[in-house]
């Protein structure tokens, strides 16, 4: 795959880039979250912004995220609203959802922003265009908490999300049976390599997943997520074990 370097991090290329979400409710708490960051093996820092006590007023959540940009220096900040409809912490209408998008893609804080698919063709695309107008790159995202759909269904979501114009394309599904992890892995491969220009970060949730949070190198998935402290999905392992994993993979996988 083509490699989207952000802030020097080269996201898809090598070991697949650890991302690690601040999910806090307290403007203090999450400020000292994003300090915390420079003493831990992450690559990316993710703001879940749907927990935070005062989202979605834009005021505040720019506010917020200036705050952010300042403590994370030079590490990637990827700015993310998870709606509750795709397991985020709060309900928000589509046209809100979008003027906040749109709002801190033009505010310059964050380098990515995660945009869920299921918002609609049109929005999507108005909040991508924004976004790039503004040098920002884009996630489009989509999230099941309940099964692993069939493989076809998987690699629409994805196709679409290239279609639609997205720079980094994500699935996340929930795994039923071992049989769901290995599903999710082949899907993850065969887009991998039809789709050379798209980054594409999959992951089989739960304790069932968890092997899919560590093999991206190997199947294609381009960015994990680790958890410090308070976890923004199931089956997150903790970031500093994350990196170990990552490490020997890394070290080994072309010998």
């Amino acid at each position: 795959m083509k490699p989207i370097v952000v802030r020097n991090v080269a996201i898809g290329q090598g070991r697949p880039k650890i991302c690690v979400p601040i999910v806090a409710a307290a403007a203090e708490d999450i400020l000292q979250a994003a300090e915390n960051m420079q003493s831990l093996p992450v690559d990316i820092v993710e703001w879940r912004a749907d927990w935070y006590k005062d989202a979605p007023d834009p005021k505040k959540v720019l506010e917020l995220a200036k705050g952010i940009r300042e403590a994370l220096g030079e590490k990637p900040f990827l700015f993310t609203f998870r709606t509750a409809r795709e397991g985020g912490e709060k309900l928000l209408p589509a046209q809100e959802y979008e003027e906040l998008n749109i709002a801190v893609a033009q505010s310059g804080y964050a380098d990515l922003l995660d945009v869920e698919l299921m918002t609609g063709d049109e929005a999507v695309v108005r909040i991508l265009e924004e976004a790039h107008r503004m040098q920002m790159r884009v996630i489009c995202s989509t999230h099941d908490f309940f099964k692993t759909p069939p493989k076809e269904e998987m690699r629409g979501y994805l196709r679409k999300m290239q279609q639609l114009g997205a720079d980094i394309l994500k699935l996340a599904v929930m795994p039923q049976s071992r049989r769901d992890v290995l599903t999710l892995l082949e899907v993850t491969l065969e887009i991998s390599e039809e789709l050379v220009d798209n980054p594409i970060v999959t992951m089989s949730m739960a304790s069932l997943g968890l092997v899919s949070r560590m093999v991206g190198e190997t199947f294609g998935s381009a960015i994990t997520f680790g958890a410090v402290g308070q976890r923004s999905a199931p089956g997150q392992p903790g970031a500093r074990e994350l990196a170990e994993v990552l490490e020997v993979i890394h070290r080994n996988y072309n010998l």
